[in-house]
């Protein structure tokens, strides 16, 4: 087992900051229906030193082992970061202790950073939001970017190959 491998499994034992954020001030969720890789990250904001900071960030994911742990890792890292600093974070950093994500994983940091900007630029959130006069459910973001009626996706658990 590589030492990525050993990390992810690692991280994956204790996912940090996993679930909905019911008072978050900022949520995103970024995800293609065709792969079937979702992320919704909530943020909570705090006043410190006069500037606006992360106080806690959460996840949820329909995704691969790899993005469930980024995701976890990214958490973390962006507690007490300004919006400024949460920002300028790319994939690659957002990856933290787990290092540098092979290729057939990098979309996974991709899918972090994405829904990142999204909570940090909550306009595309604010659209669906206004259709549904609430925060969507990461399935009815799921629908409404498939085009697909309610109903007629499902979510099923696969069970884990890595062993």
């Amino acid at each position: 087992m590589s030492d990525f491998e050993q990390k992810v499994r690692e991280t994956l034992a204790n996912p940090q900051n996993q679930g909905e954020m019911e008072d978050a001030d900022s949520v995103g969720t970024v995800g293609s229906p065709d792969c079937g890789d979702m992320l919704r990250m909530w943020l909570k904001f705090t006043e410190k030193d006069g500037k606006k900071v992360i106080d806690k960030a959460s996840f949820q994911s329909f995704g691969c082992q790899t993005a469930i742990a980024v995701a976890s890792m990214a958490t973390e890292m962006l507690k007490g970061k300004t919006m400024e600093e949460a920002k300028a974070l790319n994939a690659e950093e957002l990856s933290g202790d787990l290092g540098a994500l092979p290729p057939m994983k990098i979309h996974c940091g991709q899918l972090v950073e994405g829904a990142l900007q999204s909570a940090l630029n909550p306009e595309e959130e604010k659209a669906v939001a206004e259709e549904t006069s609430t925060v969507p459910t990461l399935i009815q973001s799921i629908q409404a970017s498939s085009g697909k009626p309610a109903g007629s996706i499902k979510i099923i658990k696969l069970e884990d190959d890595t062993e």
